[in-house]
């Protein structure tokens, strides 16, 4: 799924205390908003449109490995051409 940056304001001083007391946790911010937007994404859309979403994502993932070019062989390791005249051989 794509991801999209959103931006809001919020009280500096406050930003700055939570940042402190969840650095003293090793915990990220990021991670936290991330957590509490899956959660209100969970709690205010109903189940049958996140269903529906789930499928589309599937679908998506399904067409783009759809398009990917085949995998192609490894190379041997055999040499491609053979040596030349007078180089290997031994007379």
């Amino acid at each position: 799924m794509k991801k999209v940056s959103i931006s809001f304001t919020y009280d500096e001083e406050k930003l700055n205390a939570v940042r402190m007391f969840l650095a003293q946790k090793n915990v990220e911010l990021e991670n936290e908003l991330s957590e509490f937007m899956e959660g209100l994404y969970k709690k205010q859309v109903p189940a049958g449109v996140r269903e529906f979403i789930e499928m589309m994502e599937v679908q998506a993932g399904r067409e783009k490995d759809k398009r990917k070019p085949p995998a192609r062989p490894t190379p041997q390791s055999a040499p491609i051409h053979p040596p030349l005249r007078g180089q290997g051989e031994q007379g």
